[in-house]
């Protein structure tokens, strides 16, 4: 009896196992583009950023942030060549700066960006990208017809296990997908008393926007036809915001959904499902760093041998597609514009949440209830 293939996956095995196929979901460095790097604001997350910057070989060459003791523990610690500022504008001015990482809040990000477009600097902007859709249309507006490209730190889609599921939908290997499942169970608790604890919707806005993003790159950009989303305080948390949270997305023909409970302080789970017309991939662990993945087609069970962490390899990736896009005259993959359509699923969960009604992605067009930190 002759062996077929199936899917690309390996040979039939009677549903046994075989071998994962081969994909790339590591960050894809540029292979001639070398550009001075400056980044803009220092704060926590930045360590992340310079982290993976260093480990990549990057040329960071200036840190910026208005508290300068910051920058220099920056610099300290990861790039002790670069030069050190507190007014963004003389990092504009640099013409040997030919790319920009901004990292500061989304509430003054907006003016650095339209400055850096106007200066004509490739930019990768923090998430969440900006506060309202306007807004966002119109700095993308503003950065085509400057000719730069403008991408968004969605770290999360370089994830290793996110990457991999990612790959996995894009070639075809889940055929059509069909349900999409995110279950997290964590202790978010250690927002209380930080600046995080001031944000209302700190569950659906600043932690969920990587779900809401890596659900629009698995749906491959199919629109949404309404979400609904409840929220809830926890009789057990100390933080302000809600820290229980469900959200529920329609499709034609698909669905979605999101449970998170990040009051939990036993049995943390980090579990995606995917449900397909040719394979349901499933990748689960005790957290963000720590994943596994599995898929099961009717040729049996694979699983990859998945290398790197979100921190660093995602940080990684969202400024190496960046830098292969510049170098390949093309729209990053996480460009600001794909991005907008993510903000639309967070924007809408965040107005049911509030409403208590289903909502159409694109009618809520700001965020409400939120001042607007950014996070990782």
């Amino acid at each position: 009896m002759s062996k077929k293939k199936t899917y690309g996956l390996g040979e039939e095995s009677g549903g046994g196992r075989f071998p994962a196929p081969v994909l790339p979901y590591l960050p894809q460095n540029p292979k001639s583009y070398h550009p001075n790097i400056g980044l803009i604001g220092c704060g926590g997350i930045a360590q992340s950023h310079l982290a993976a910057y260093k480990k990549a070989g990057y040329r960071v060459v200036a840190l910026c942030d208005i508290n300068q003791t910051q920058a220099e523990s920056r610099r300290k610690e990861f790039y002790p060549k670069a030069d050190i500022y507190t007014d963004y504008r003389a990092v504009l001015e640099r013409r040997d700066i030919e790319v920009v990482d901004i990292a500061t809040h989304p509430a003054v990000r907006e003016a650095i960006i339209r400055d850096a477009i106007h200066a004509g600097k490739h930019i990768l902007s923090q998430k969440p990208f900006v506060l309202d859709l306007t807004t966002g249309r119109k700095l993308v507006a503003a950065a085509d017809k400057a000719g730069v490209r403008l991408a968004v730190n969605q770290n999360g889609r370089w994830a290793p296990h996110f990457s991999y599921l990612r790959q996995a939908v894009a070639q075809g290997i889940a055929g059509d997908v069909l349900g999409v499942h995110f279950t997290l169970h964590w202790n978010h608790g250690w927002i209380a008393g930080t600046a995080f604890d001031s944000i209302k919707h700190v569950l659906l806005y600043d932690f969920a926007i990587h779900w809401f993003d890596i659900l629009n790159c698995f749906m491959g950009g199919r629109p949404a036809k309404r979400v609904f989303a409840t929220l809830a305080k926890a009789s057990s948390q100390k933080a302000k915001p809600p820290l229980l949270g469900q959200v529920l997305i329609d499709y034609e023909g698909a669905q979605a959904s999101m449970s998170f409970d990040a009051c939990a302080d036993f049995g943390s789970l980090d579990q995606t499902i995917i449900t397909g017309t040719k394979a349901t991939l499933i990748s689960q662990g005790p957290n963000l760093n720590q994943q596994k993945v599995t898929l099961q087609t009717s040729a049996g069970i694979a699983s990859p041998r998945l290398r790197g962490a979100w921190f660093p390899e995602g940080f990684q990736g969202t400024m190496a597609e960046l830098l292969c896009a510049v170098e390949e005259d093309r729209e990053p993959a996480n460009s600001a514009r794909s991005n907008l359509d993510s903000l639309a699923l967070c924007f809408a969960a965040v107005a049911s949440a509030e409403n208590c009604r289903p909502v159409v992605p694109g009618k809520a067009t700001t965020l409400a209830g939120s001042q607007g930190v950014a996070g990782n």
